[in-house]
C-alpha cells in the first residue's frame, strides 16, 4: 500500500475537496484523482463520496482513515528516528551553567554522553542566571542550567536536581560546647554572617529567614563561594550556601541544616518554540532520563 495515497486521502477529507487538497499538497488535481482511483482500486471499495458539496468519507472510508492515521504517524516516527540518527553522527551542544552545577552535575553527564556520542562536541561555559538567560535569547547557547522557577515564559524548563541550602559554621573553639545537630533561629542570631554577594541566591535566603521574623548580622559580602568557605574555615563568620556551591567542604567547617529546610531547584532551560538540532535533544534526554537515555533515569544525578 502506498503511504502517499493515504496521505492524500487524509488531506482530501481535511480539506473537503480534491481541488483544495491539490493546492495544499502542491500537486495537480489530476494527480490527486489518480491517487484516489489507485487506492480504491487496490482496496476494492469506495472511500469517498463526491458531489457538489465536496468530498466526504464513506463509512468504510472513515474506518480506513482511522488506521491510515496510525500508519502515517508511525512513518513520521520512523523518519524522526532516521533523521535523529543522521544528526547524531556529529553536531554540537552549547551549555551555559551555574558554576556549582557545571562543577558537580555536568561532568558525570558529559562522560556518559561522550561514551555514547563521541563525535558530538559539547561546549560548557559558566555564568550567572541573568547571563545564562541572555545567552539563550541571543542563541549563543542551546541549554542553560539555572535555578528554577524562572519568571519568563519564553523558556521551557525541566528540573534536574535539588540542592539544599546549608549553614556553614567554623569548628567549635576549645572549651566551647559543640554545635547541636538541630539549629534554631535564636542560635543563628549569635553569629556574624559572610553573605553571598550573588543577588538571586541571597534574596532567596534572606526572604526565607525573614519569614520567621529574623535577619542575619552581616560581617562581609563576598562574591566567590570558595572564598566564603575558606573564610568560614578561618573562623571569620558563618555562611549559608547551596551545598553544591560549598563543595568541597574542609574539615574545619561544620555543616548544619537551616532550622526550616530550604532548597533550590536546578533545572535545564531552552528557548520555547525553537526547533533544536538532534544533538541538543539527545543531551536533554540524558538530563531527563528519557528517550535515548530512558535506561539512565535511575542513575541521573539528583
Amino acid at each position: 500500500m502506498n503511504l502517499e495515497h493515504l496521505r492524500i486521502l487524509r488531506t482530501i477529507v481535511d480539506c473537503g475537496s480534491f481541488s483544495t487538497a491539490a493546492l495544499k499538497l502542491d500537486i495537480s488535481q489530476s494527480a490527486v484523482s489518480r491517487a484516489m482511483a489507485a487506492l480504491e482500486s487496490e482496496l476494492g471499495v469506495s472511500l469517498l463520496t463526491r458531489g457538489r458539496f465536496g468530498a466526504h468519507p464513506t463509512r468504510v472510508g472513515e474506518r480506513v482513515l482511522h488506521h491510515a492515521a496510525t500508519m502515517l504517524e508511525l512513518r513520521e516516527q520512523i523518519d524522526h528516528e532516521v533523521n535523529l540518527a543522521k544528526g547524531l553522527q556529529g553536531g554540537r551542544v552549547r551549555i551555559a551553567s551555574l558554576r556549582s552545577a557545571a562543577t558537580h552535575l555536568l561532568p558525570p553527564l558529559l562522560a556518559r554522553f561522550r561514551q555514547r556520542f563521541p563525535d558530538i562536541e559539547v561546549a560548557i561555559t559558566e555564568d550567572e542566571p541573568v547571563g545564562i538567560e541572555q545567552a539563550l535569547r541571543e542563541g549563543r547557547v542551546d541549554i542553560g542550567l539555572i535555578a528554577l522557577p524562572r519568571a519568563s515564559e519564553e523558556f521551557e524548563t525541566w528540573e534536574i536536581a535539588r540542592d539544599e541550602f546549608v549553614v556553614l559554621l567554623p569548628s567549635a573553639a576549645p572549651m566551647m560546647p559543640p554545635v547541636p545537630a538541630q539549629l534554631t533561629w535564636k542560635m543563628l542570631a549569635n553569629y556574624s554572617f559572610i553573605l553571598y554577594n550573588y543577588a538571586e541566591c541571597t534574596v532567596v535566603v534572606l526572604n526565607h529567614w525573614a519569614q520567621w521574623g529574623q535577619s542575619p548580622q552581616v560581617a562581609y559580602e563576598i562574591k566567590e563561594d570558595s572564598t566564603i568557605v575558606s573564610m568560614v574555615a578561618q573562623g571569620l563568620g558563618a555562611a549559608i550556601l547551596p551545598r553544591l556551591a560549598a563543595l568541597p567542604i574542609p574539615d574545619e567547617v561544620q555543616v548544619r541544616s537551616l532550622p526550616v529546610p530550604l532548597e533550590r531547584i536546578i533545572g535545564a532551560a531552552i528557548v520555547s518554540n525553537i526547533l533544536q538540532p538532534p544533538a541538543v535533544f539527545a543531551f536533554l534526554d540524558l538530563m531527563r532520563g528519557t528517550g535515548l537515555f530512558a535506561d539512565s533515569a535511575n542513575s541521573s544525578p539528583a
